[in-house]
């Protein structure tokens, strides 16, 4: 392990340590700032000569911020002669964008992908794209970790009788799927229609039996909460007994703690692969960390272990 470096930008510094921590190692020293006129500093203070590289930073808020300095730091490795640098994006903002579905409209995620690659990054590590077809945006190796193992493990033990799994979505129904087999729960899936190019959807059917049920909802990311409150609506409607949800990626962009604070769900359980704020944190909110399974993934890959074989 002597020959592995992790570093960090400033996007979640506390992820990057508590993957540090599960590995045992001290977390790789670098500069990375802002001048006055906003143009981002990078500086590795680590020797990273035929170092083994691994930069931790997500693509959350404020995001092309967070992008471009992920950007930075990928150049300054490549530029120190880092045998191999991995980029450890845990969420890949930009991520909706992933098909040219209007006229004239750019595919945003390739784009990422190939300025991420161009940057300096050998292979890339994620959790649960948003779809994924945007493994293969990329020339190098990409690892697609997932958060259902955990969601699901931790539902489990709380013993919900006679629940019910939903998906969010038809898009999300494989992984609810997966939900709903560790759970040995029926599943259930809503019909929604987005609305636009606005952030909103329109619930439009249940299609499985929910009433008198307990129901989890399961959902890759919450952004501003607008489809998991028309989803627990539609839920109620059909007579569903009590509301969870659960996500990956928190989000929470805009009124997003307040409809989830007012919404009658009972609670949402998520993980930190985004921060979350003070003021983001309400008592119905639950979060589950992902650092230890970002760690072992990193281990994997250093020395050589199959990734996949963590979900098997």
């Amino acid at each position: 392990m002597d020959e592995l470096k992790v570093f960090t930008g400033n996007a979640h510094p506390a992820l990057a340590e508590s993957i540090v921590e599960y590995l045992g190692i001290p977390l790789g020293k670098a500069e990375v700032f802002e001048f006055s006129k906003e143009n981002i500093f990078v500086r590795v203070l680590d020797n990273v000569r035929e170092r083994d590289t691994f930069v931790i930073q997500p693509i959350c808020s404020p995001v092309n911020k967070n992008l471009v300095e992920l950007l930075i730091m990928l150049d300054a490795l490549k530029r120190a002669s880092a045998k191999r640098i991995t980029a450890v994006i845990p969420f890949y903002g930009y991520g909706r964008s992933d098909r040219k579905d209007q006229p004239r409209v750019p595919i945003t995620a390739r784009l990422i992908a190939d300025l991420i690659t161009v940057a300096g990054a050998n292979r890339m590590l994620t959790v649960d794209l948003h779809a994924a077809q945007i493994q293969g945006f990329f020339s190098i190796p990409v690892d697609e970790l997932t958060a259902i193992y955990l969601l699901s493990d931790y539902f489990k033990k709380r013993e919900l009788e006679n629940l019910v799994v939903v998906a969010a979505d038809i898009g999300i129904s494989k992984q609810a799927r997966d939900v709903a087999a560790r759970l040995n729960a029926p599943l259930a899936i809503i019909e929604q229609r987005r609305l636009g190019n606005a952030d909103r959807k329109e619930a439009l059917n249940v299609i499985g039996e929910v009433k008198d049920r307990p129901a989890l909802i399961v959902d890759d990311e919450i952004d501003t909460a607008g489809s998991m409150v028309n989803v627990v609506s539609i839920l109620l409607e059909r007579g569903a007994s009590e509301i969870y949800a659960c996500c990956t990626h928190p989000v929470f962009s805009g009124p997003a703690i307040q409809r989830l604070d007012s919404c009658p769900v009972r609670e949402v359980t998520v993980t930190d692969t985004i921060p979350i704020c003070n003021d983001k944190r309400i008592d119905k909110i639950g979060v589950l960390p992902i650092g230890p399974l970002l760690g072992e993934a990193i281990k994997r890959i250093h020395t050589g272990q199959s990734v996949g074989a963590l979900f098997t």
